[in-house]
């Protein structure tokens, strides 16, 4: 969990330097560098919030996987004891 939340703050971080490249700025203006911590803090919560969607995908992804096995399981039970499959 931590690689992703560090990983979009340093995105963030980088989108800034961009952002200040394009214009043409320079990176360390003294008036200016409240703004980094901002676009990290901005790319950590996108992090941890893309995080969530994981844990959520997987759980959902889990249990959808186990309901199918389980039908499977079920069906190939009822081809033994009938052998005919439905």
């Amino acid at each position: 969990m931590v690689h992703r939340i560090v990983f979009w703050t340093g995105f963030g971080l980088a989108t800034r330097a961009w952002q200040l490249g394009i214009e043409m700025r320079p990176f360390f203006n003294k008036s200016s560098l409240w703004v980094y911590p901002v676009f990290g803090a901005a790319g950590a919560s996108f992090g941890y919030w893309l995080e969530g969607v994981d844990e959520r995908q997987t759980a959902v992804l889990t249990a959808r996987k186990e309901a199918i096995l389980e039908k499977r399981a079920r069906q190939a039970q009822q081809i033994e004891q009938t052998g005919v499959a439905a």
